[in-house]
């Protein structure tokens, strides 16, 4: 999907100065992209975004006392995302406070099972030259989320370690694809057959128990998390050296209103080597995820656990913030692994409007896996229709995809991102051009 696309072939054709040198901020700056695309299930989007950041006296630059980022941006056909950002080690001394406020509804959110390749993947279902929702919406529903998080950090012993407390609140409501109104203005739309006729892969795992019926809608999800973090890195937004190691357990309960109780735990471990001084690097992020304990609802089993969010989702494996050209959502289980491997290079330094401007390009691995299964197979139930469409016990393995990516950083802080990447299996799409903010970690 190309958001942000227009602003950014217009920024690259604009007058630039190579020798400009540059200076430190102070005070407020602010980035603003316009959100502007089409999507042809989606329809036009519509918006925009704007960043601020609050550099004071300029004495820490680039590093920012503030920053506020605001998103609004509206799908003809209903989508849409809203979001409030907010990060700063100045609002409570001595602490790292972030928080963030979003409401996204998806009128065709991802759903491609459990288990990563033991669930199949059929693209003529999902084909996208068919003049019927039914079948272009087989591998989607109905998601709209609600999302206010809290995390703060603290510092330990004046050292490179910090303490983690959150406190996230997070409320799902699951349906079925208004294909009605997807298919609103079609030749013959009324004569179109219900859901009930011919259903998704997300009604398919309703009817065969796969889905519980508690679970069908969505539901309430509040988090209680805590953590240790090391950081070395010498610069947030893109280290050119460093460690950034956390380790984050999250527990829900249920006497906070959750209707099923679970605990994880995601550790992660991101590290960042200098090859040439301020122009090259290669830097690496391995991560495991792991149900300890409870059962998880199907519809938080996509959430990636982290201390701090750099998009406004964090979700996969697969899609923008996890394996880039993977279909978003593919891999999904109680347990994952997995791997980015990225080749950094900032060739051209220019000014630009009184600011300082980058140009980066990168090349990148993704590789991941389900470590620990969602049972399906002892769960599903004898029933005349032939499963072996949908499910092949056993195939599960690596999952890869490679690709490169654009970077147009501002201050060092406002960086706007273009990835293209390519799945190495068939099973796992064909590749997938992402744009939005931020290096993937």
């Amino acid at each position: 999907m190309n958001r942000y696309t227009s602003l950014f072939v217009v920024a690259l054709m604009l007058f630039f100065d190579l020798k400009g040198q540059e200076n430190a901020k102070t005070g407020w700056n602010f980035g603003v992209l316009p959100a502007i695309s089409f999507d042809s299930d989606l329809g036009f989007q519509y918006g925009g975004l704007v960043n601020f950041f609050d550099y004071g006296d300029g004495a820490r630059y680039p590093v920012y006392n503030h920053s506020l980022y605001f998103e609004l941006s509206r799908f003809t056909k209903g989508s849409g995302i809203y979001r409030f950002y907010y990060d700063s080690d100045r609002l409570l001394k001595g602490l790292n406070v972030t928080t963030d406020l979003s409401y996204i509804p998806e009128q065709a959110y991802d759903f491609y099972g459990f288990n990563g390749f033991e669930s199949v993947y059929n693209k003529v279902w999902e084909n996208d030259a068919h003049e019927d929702y039914r079948t272009r919406m087989f591998y989607k529903m109905q998601q709209n989320l609600f999302r206010f998080k809290t995390d703060i950090q603290g510092a330990i012993a004046q050292g490179n370690f910090r303490w983690i407390a959150g406190f996230n609140l997070l409320n799902f409501r699951i349906g079925s694809v208004d294909v009605d109104k997807l298919n609103r203005g079609k030749k013959d739309a009324d004569k179109l057959p219900p859901v009930s006729e011919q259903p998704g892969l997300y009604e398919k795992y309703i009817n065969w128990g796969l889905i519980s019926q508690n679970e069908a809608n969505g539901g309430f999800i509040p988090e209680i998390k805590a953590g240790l973090v090391y950081d070395t890195r010498d610069n947030r937004p893109n280290p050119m050296r460093g460690i950034w190691t956390e380790a984050v357990l999250v527990g829900v309960p249920e006497f906070l209103g959750a209707e099923s109780g679970f605990t994880k735990i995601s550790i992660t471990h991101r590290q960042y080597f200098t090859l040439i001084p301020d122009d090259l690097s290669f830097a690496y992020r391995l991560g495991w995820q792991q149900t300890l304990s409870g059962h998880v609802p199907f519809y938080y089993q996509s959430q990636i656990v982290t201390s701090v969010m750099s998009g406004a989702s964090s979700t996969g494996l697969g899609g923008a913030r996890s394996l880039r050209g993977v279909k978003r959502n593919r891999i999904v289980g109680d347990g994952m692994v997995f791997g980015n491997f990225e080749m950094r290079w900032k060739p051209v330094y220019f000014h630009l409007f009184d600011q300082a401007f980058y140009l980066g390009v990168n090349s990148f691995l993704d590789v991941g896996q389900i470590t620990s299964l969602i049972e399906v197979e002892s769960r599903l139930p004898q029933i005349a229709e032939d499963v072996t469409d949908y499910f092949r016990f056993g195939a599960e393995d690596w999952h890869m995809s490679y690709g490169l990516g654009i970077r147009v950083a501002m201050n060092r802080n406002f960086i706007l991102a273009v990835d293209y990447g390519r799945a190495v299996d068939s099973q796992d799409g064909n590749s997938g051009v992402y744009v939005g903010l931020n290096y993937l970690f």
